[in-house]
């Protein structure tokens, strides 16, 4: 079968004409196909993983090199909660 499965193709080996030595390096290349096909469906479907490194790059995102928050992004955050307060305050007066 060719690379793009659509059946025997040049790169592969079919029909009477292969020699043993043929078949094995075709079964060989195969089952690495499938071995690095698998290995990647392994790395989609492991969530709690995906989750893991989502989280360890976020906190890279908002944390310095010595591991404290980021000051932009405090500033930012509690004047977010200070509108947000003000805005509350704001409608239970009206």
């Amino acid at each position: 079968m060719s690379t793009n499965g659509t059946g025997p193709g040049p790169d592969t080996v079919a029909g009477d004409h292969a020699t043993p030595e043929a078949l094995e390096a075709d079964i060989a290349r195969q089952r690495e196909e499938l071995a690095a096909t698998v290995t990647q469906l392994q790395h989609r479907l492991d969530v709690k993983s995906r989750a893991k490194e989502q989280v360890h790059h976020l906190k890279d995102r908002v944390t310095t090199a010595s591991g404290r928050p980021r000051p932009d992004l405090t500033v930012a955050a509690v004047t977010a909660v200070a509108l947000l307060a003000g805005l509350v305050v704001w409608r239970k007066r009206s």
